[in-house]
């Protein structure tokens, strides 16, 4: 087998020369000049060379003897003659359990720095290997920079990760992982205590009691047995809560549109659409991610169709509650009370009317402050960074590796284009079922061999899921964080008579056993179904259902079925008008003459709900959806 050889280069000394497969080196040949991506580097290394425990990244440089890029992969595993290189160094900003810290130490030179300013945090990286925070430290572009290719991972300890910037990590070949599961129990228990306690007016009660009075009829409460709990998002957490309020004797139900519907009737949950569950609740309990999607969902028009004297729980992200909307809506008694861990800003300004008002129970984000958990969440996240450094993938990555530039340049369209369909797909997605069965298919004249799908199949799970989640999707976690929610993504080939000069001729998206927003988007197998190309670099919905349309993905469309008829277009298109609505295109796809049409108008903003329906009401449409690329 042809081999390609490389110097590796040691403090300004040749130690030793390294030898793989041709095939091997050509997949990595995109990293030369770069920052060293972790993922693709140490692909392997715990099964055929030593570990990263025992290279010090610093003080490594990698020379091609042919100039060639490929030579970044002899850096990820060592020849047996190499000799033992210095441990890696991990610098922890933010205080870290002694567990998570013991574990560091065996296999790395571990340095404890707290407080530090952005200065010295940018002076130190440079000198670490791996960097770990806590949600203090901001990880900016700048600390990126300063670390000069050197920081091959930083761990977040924690769930969130607003404080990292994934985009500089990952153009920096910075892999980024979190523990997202060692606090789940924490929060969960943090959930009841603040449900119980809001309940019987505890922290009222006790505070009252210790200024001298005795107000036993004014802090009468509400029992739990035989009440209504909502829990919006039945995830770890979530779905933790629903278990102990059952345990309290309440009714649970939850919406979540990616729950397995399995899991929560075994719990005794019953999974509802958004709507039912803030209707007939009592209590609700928040655990949905803040993303575009749920930011301040809970708002004046939410709070309008909650059960008067409702009482709501929030241990999630407090940008999910418009909160001067729950202000107004405590003012008024349609929600009887409110018990709070989070909040939009953080920590609140101190004149804030919410946290100062009685019928409001307050935390400073405490859902995770337990030392269970604080040990739990030390030991997950040097687990995660040290199996990083040993070249082991994680379920916790958050941001995706260097990808080659060769590969992104040709695929980059069809990138987009995977990623768009899997926004519009969601988008059409009704009842509580969810998303469970999807199948990619890709039209191409290339081999199975010739074509790599791993990335295009990653982008469409990113775009089925991150608009209503907080999951970061990537080429690492993509399958993984599918699997979590109970998703299952098959992919097919089309062998095609076209060019090879392209990778695809078409791509095409369904799936099964999900109720559509949208009718006409069902296929006669009754699956949802959107199909996409590329035209001159630019992705295209080129068929809906059964319908084929010509679609530009670069804007919000609206889609309508109707029967074909005269007139129509310049009827929609007076409605628009009038409300204020720039179209970007309009086109149509029919059946036949005068029959069934889908007609698909593209828009540069979001119509008012008043302009949409004014649309719907036409006699000639039969249903219409408005989706946003």
């Amino acid at each position: 087998m042809a081999a390609c050889a490389h110097h590796i280069r040691l403090q300004n000394q040749y130690v030793c020369d390294y030898h793989k497969p041709a095939s091997f080196c050509a997949r990595k040949a995109s990293f030369a000049g770069q920052s060293l991506p972790l993922e693709p580097l140490l692909h392997g290394v715990s099964r055929r060379g030593p570990s990263l425990a025992s290279v010090s990244t610093a003080s490594v440089a990698i020379t091609p003897k042919d100039g060639g890029a490929s030579a970044v992969v002899a850096a990820a595993a060592f020849a047996p003659r190499t000799r033992s290189l210095a441990l890696p160094t991990v610098l922890v900003a933010e205080k870290l359990g002694e567990g998570g810290l013991e574990l560091l130490r065996k296999v790395a030179n571990v340095d404890c720095s707290y407080n530090l300013s952005p200065e010295e945090l940018c002076a130190k990286v440079s000198l670490c290997d791996a960097l770990i925070v806590r949600s203090g430290t901001k990880v900016t572009r700048e600390v990126f920079e300063a670390s000069k290719g050197r920081l091959k991972v930083v761990g977040r300890a924690g769930v969130g990760i607003d404080n990292v910037d994934l985009q500089a990590a990952t153009e920096f070949g910075c892999l980024v992982v979190n523990a997202p599961t060692a606090n789940t129990i924490a929060a969960a228990e943090h959930g009841i205590a603040l449900l119980v306690s809001m309940a019987r007016n505890i922290p009222q009660a006790d505070t009252s009691l210790k200024a001298g009075k005795w107000l036993r009829s004014k802090y009468t409460g509400v029992s739990l047995a035989g009440k209504t709990l909502a829990v919006m998002g039945f995830g770890k957490v979530g779905s933790e809560v629903a278990r102990r309020a059952k345990g309290l004797g309440m009714h649970v139900v939850s919406h979540d549109p990616y729950a397995p519907v399995d899991r929560a009737h075994a719990i005794g949950v019953e999974l509802v659409s958004f709507e039912d569950a803030i209707a007939q609740a009592d209590f609700i309990s928040l655990h949905m991610p803040l993303t575009q999607a749920t930011a301040k969902i809970f708002n004046t028009e939410t709070f309008a169709k909650v059960k008067k004297g409702v009482r709501i729980i929030n241990v999630a992200r407090g940008g999910v509650i418009d909160e001067e909307a729950l202000l107004k809506a405590l003012d008024t008694g349609v929600v009887a009370q409110a018990a709070l861990d989070v909040f939009t800003e953080e920590p609140p300004e101190q004149d804030n009317k919410l946290i100062a008002h009685e019928n409001v129970i307050v935390t400073p984000h405490l859902g995770a402050s337990t030392a269970e958990a604080q040990e739990g969440v030390a030991v997950e996240i040097a687990e995660a960074v040290l199996g990083a450094l040993q070249g082991e993938l994680s379920g916790t990555a958050v941001n995706a590796p260097t990808v080659p530039r060769e590969v992104i340049a040709e695929l980059a369209p069809y990138v987009s284009l995977a990623e768009k369909l899997g926004k519009l797909a969601i988008q059409l997605v009704g009842g509580v079922s969810g998303v469970k069965n999807v199948k990619l298919s890709y039209l191409s004249a290339r081999s199975q061999e010739e074509l790599d799908t791993r990335l295009l199949r990653a982008m469409l799970i990113k775009g089925l899921i991150e608009p209503i989640s907080n999951a970061y999707i990537n080429l690492v976690n993509a399958d993984h964080i599918a699997k979590q929610r109970g998703m299952k993504v098959v992919e097919e080939r089309r062998p095609s008579d076209g060019t090879l000069e392209v990778p695809l001729e078409a791509m095409e998206v369904k799936i099964a056993y999900a109720e559509s927003k949208f009718a006409s988007a069902l296929s006669d197998t009754g699956e949802i179904t959107l199909e996409g190309k590329v035209k001159d670099g630019t992705p295209y919905l080129s068929r809906v259902g059964n319908f084929d349309v010509d679609i530009s993905l670069d804007g919000s469309v609206i889609l309508s079925r109707q029967v074909d008829q005269p007139g129509m277009i310049g009827k929609v298109g007076s409605i628009l008008g009038e409300g204020n609505v720039n179209i970007s295109f309009m086109t149509v796809g029919r059946t036949g003459p005068r029959k069934k049409a889908v007609v698909a108008i593209g828009v540069d903003e979001e119509p008012p709900q008043g302009v949409l329906r004014k649309i719907g009401n036409l006699p000639a449409v039969e249903e219409l959806v408005f989706l946003k690329v």
